[in-house]
């Protein structure tokens, strides 16, 4: 999309921040536009520069307390002035000129450093990092410690520290723009951009929750929009195959969101009100799967369809006593559905018929078999596996056979959704710090594409979520997007 003030709206539409303002005395008073559709924001800014005791420069901010995570997609506009000219995030003691701050500084010469004033009026200093002409600029804080990571889109972030400086609990932050000429404006356009709050003490996972934003994410540019968000833990959204809507996971209830009416129903699904985030649409249409945890039967997740519009009474597909059933999938004949089950002491994936109950072992290993899905065509079931130690992407034929590796890195790689063209797999990627058995929330997570052919994973977007981001089938009908969820606290 190609930008210009016309295509904003008026100042004051702020989007995520509290307010704007020039910082120090600028010669050229600043400007931010804010395109509420696209969510982007156009930074103009002056200022002679942003070093030594002082600085000078335009910044949109809020206010924030504690531990934070800011991210954003970052671009120059034009070719410049000055080889000195800086943009990205800004962390503040206050709007004085000489307050002590943390800055993630992008220059126009492609320089990226953190820098730091430790206290009112003392001389800037910084760390420069190894990276160069970022795209991606993110900067966190936990307690005293701040770390910038960076990257070019599609690339894994490098990170740079900064261990330990005192600022306030309370502070602002923000995205900036400093021309580093006071003759002069220059401009920056900041998109995707996120300011997430996670949890500051340890939590109970399935018991504390944070919000939840329900996003789509445009697979071509990678630009994101946050639909709608909550205080509630949303999970899951699969696409409606007429794309007008999508179905997800609450506190045990489905809902549906309407994309064109923003209207937001509950699925009757009858009893079954204790569902976990494995609902899947059928490829025709017209029935739902549902994993609903059964009070009669141990509390064990059991296998559940009806149709897609709700029903009062769902029927049970797994047998009761069977153990834990998790749905992933249908068949292309909506026939039989894939799942992960818990069977003779350990999770494996299996095909059940859904008219007579009969299951199939499809897979049978010592690790975790999870996540399963079929191609569009149903030439092979996608699903993820740790039996090579790290979770990665595996995919077979529908009978089990020909069980092949498709993702070979350090990640910890879960639920494989294949595009509607069965050109492409996007999944969700942990840090191999998380146990490779595990996909828990709250954590920073990239969700990632690859050609079915095989080859080396992009990244798609840097996403705070994990448990219940993409659990179920995510393309839009016609493979352009994906729906998603991330989380923050509010």
């Amino acid at each position: 999309m190609t930008l210009n003030t016309q295509l904003y709206a008026q100042e004051g539409a702020l989007g995520l921040f509290e307010n704007h303002s020039d910082i120090g005395k600028v010669e050229h008073q600043g400007s931010v536009y804010y395109d509420q559709e696209g969510q982007e924001y156009l930074i103009e800014g002056s200022g002679e520069n942003m070093w030594f005791g002082e600085d000078q420069f335009h910044y949109l901010w809020k206010s924030i307390q504690g531990d934070f995570i800011l991210r954003a997609k970052v671009k120059f506009i034009g070719k410049g002035k000055n080889p000195h000219r800086k943009i990205g995030w800004m962390v503040r003691n206050s709007l004085h000129t000489d307050a002590a701050h943390v800055n993630a500084a992008f220059h126009g010469d492609g320089l990226l450093s953190l820098q730091f004033r430790k206290g009112k009026g003392a001389d800037t200093e910084e760390i420069i990092s190894r990276d160069s002409f970022p795209e991606i600029i993110q900067l966190e804080r936990r307690g005293s410690r701040f770390i910038m990571g960076t990257a070019k889109a599609g690339e894994a972030l490098n990170k740079v520290e900064l261990n330990s400086i005192d600022l306030k609990n309370e502070v602002f932050v923000g995205l900036y723009v400093c021309s580093h000429d006071p003759e002069i404006l220059e401009k920056a356009i900041f998109s995707n951009v996120r300011i997430i709050k996670p949890f500051m003490k340890p939590f109970v996972a399935y018991e504390d929750y944070l919000g939840s934003n329900m996003e789509i994410l445009d697979v071509e540019s990678g630009q994101r929009k946050i639909l709608f968000s909550s205080s509630h833990s949303l999970q899951a959204p699969n696409w409606s195959l007429d794309g007008k809507s999508l179905i997800y996971n609450s506190n045990g209830y489905l809902y549906q969101y309407g994309l064109e009416d923003q209207n937001i129903s509950m699925v009757n699904t009858g009893f079954a009100i204790r569902n976990n985030n494995d609902h899947v649409i059928s490829l025709d249409g017209k029935q739902l799967g549902i994993s609903h945890h059964d009070e009669d039967d141990n509390d064990d997740s059991a296998i559940y369809v009806l149709p897609v519009e709700g029903d009062n009474t769902p029927r049970r597909i797994t047998k009761k006593g069977s153990g834990a059933s998790y749905l992933h999938g249908w068949s292309n004949d909506a026939k039989e559905l894939v799942f992960t089950g818990h069977r003779n002491g350990k999770f494996d994936i299996y095909k059940i018929a859904v008219e007579t109950g009969e299951e199939t072992q499809l897979t049978d290993t010592e690790g975790l078999d999870d996540g399963s899905e079929y191609a569009p065509d149903g030439k092979y079931i996608y699903f993820n596996s740790n039996r090579t130690g790290t979770m990665q992407i595996w995919r077979m034929r529908p009978d089990g056979s020909d069980q092949e590796q498709l993702t070979f890195d350090d990640y910890n790689d879960w639920f494989p959704h294949v595009s509607p063209d069965g050109k492409q797999i996007v999944f969700l990627s942990y840090d191999k710090e998380v146990p490779s058995g595990d996909h828990p929330f709250y954590q920073q997570v990239y969700i990632r594409i690859l050609p079915v052919s095989g080859g080396t994973p992009r990244i798609l977007s840097y996403v705070f979520g994990g448990q219940g981001t993409i659990n179920v089938p995510s393309w839009s009908p016609d493979g352009k997007k994906i729906a998603f969820v991330s989380n923050t606290g509010h």
